[in-house]
């Protein structure tokens, strides 16, 4: 490996040293605040530095066959030896350049999931409710919390429109691909000659931002409108103006929320949903001004591209961006989503790889 990189995993070595002496000093001081900071640093940096003491015990061991394949009596064994300790520094390698990547610094964040119904009327509906159990189920398995911020019931069950908060860390990392228009080919309920339709559901995936005065929400540039919450949620929700409206002026950005019977509530889960939207669209214009010339694997994250299609009469489901089919869709509809995630996931660290050996 290049010495940048040698003297770069030595200084994470160095510092996970320090993390032990700090954590120890921060438990004994009670200062819950640090210690939690610390210990995801802790846990961010520990893997990296096992790699990087594996790979040095490798080429210890791979010096010393080396030493002894100049005894004769040895020499078959230290060659086998030898073939050995440079396959698994291969591999190691290979491990540490993944892990060194450059990391979103959102990936560990909470994360907001908005499910919006499109071409297909109630079918697309009743698709959006499809996609929020798919989703809720993955979370359920990853062990996070889902919490339902503002929803606009479709007739026969569906959603014209639903927008949830999954708690958990690492849902971001897991879920950011998800943006983009998902597609399903089906016979709806409402179809009474069999035929298949195809309908459209676009899904936004908006990492939790800190705290709403981080994408500096300036008081003025805010209008707040109280109204009646519509829909189920019990007598008290729907005879209060506990609903809450909050209008970004400069960006024309409209939340919503009336899931809770608190007006307050209410004003902070919208102002919350309000703060991850503007932080997406900053993000994203960002994105457009710097971005490199050649196209990444997995999709520009514009809302309005295909990226899914689900086609239930032959079972599969296929990803556009890595043109991946599987034939599971009963599972992933269940929320098996691993090998999605985790495909989607791989062409991006490929993608960043590749774009390292053009900048060396």
């Amino acid at each position: 490996m290049k010495a940048g990189i040698e003297a770069k995993l030595a200084q994470l070595g160095a510092r996970l040293e320090e993390l032990n002496r700090l954590l120890a000093h921060e438990r004994a001081t009670a200062d819950m605040d640090s210690y939690r900071r610390l210990t995801r640093e802790h846990a961010e940096l520990e893997p990296v530095v096992a790699l990087y003491q594996e790979r040095l015990q490798g080429q210890h061991d791979l010096q010393t066959a080396q030493q002894m394949v100049a005894e004769p009596e040895l020499r078959e064994f230290a060659e086998g030896e030898i073939r050995d300790a440079r396959e698994r520094i291969a591999r190691i390698e290979a491990e540490l350049r993944v892990k060194l990547l450059p990391r979103d610094p959102n990936d560990e964040r909470s994360t907001f999931l908005e499910i919006r119904a499109g071409t297909g009327g109630d079918e697309s509906a009743l698709f959006a409710a499809d996609l929020l159990r798919m989703y809720t189920r993955f979370a359920e398995r990853q062990g996070w919390r889902v919490e339902v911020i503002s929803q606009s019931p479709s007739e026969l069950g569906g959603y014209k429109e639903i927008i949830c908060k999954i708690v958990g860390q690492g849902a971001y990392s897991k879920l950011k691909f998800e943006s983009g228009a998902h597609r399903v080919q089906r016979v709806p309920v409402t179809e009474s000659q069999g035929r298949i339709h195809t309908s459209a559901c676009t899904v936004a995936v908006l990492p939790e931002a800190d705290e709403v005065d981080a994408v500096v929400i300036n008081p003025a540039e805010i209008r707040v409108d109280t109204f009646r919450a519509s829909g189920a949620g019990g007598q008290h929700v729907n005879k209060t103006d506990s609903a809450v409206r909050v209008t970004h002026l400069p960006t024309g950005i409209v939340v919503e929320c009336q899931d809770d019977r608190s007006q307050h509530k209410n004003r902070a889960q919208a102002l919350s949903v309000l703060a991850a939207r503007i932080k997406d669209r900053q993000l994203r214009e960002h994105a457009a001004r710097t971005a490199a010339a050649r196209k990444s694997l997995v999709g520009s994250g514009d809302r309005s591209e295909r990226i899914r299609t689900y086609n239930f009469p032959q079972g599969r489901v296929t990803d556009h961006r890595i043109n991946l089919t599987l034939y599971k869709i009963d599972a992933i509809m269940d929320g098996e989503l691993e090998e999605l995630t985790g495909a989607l996931i791989a062409e991006h660290q490929a993608e960043q790889l590749a774009a390292l050996a053009e900048e060396a």
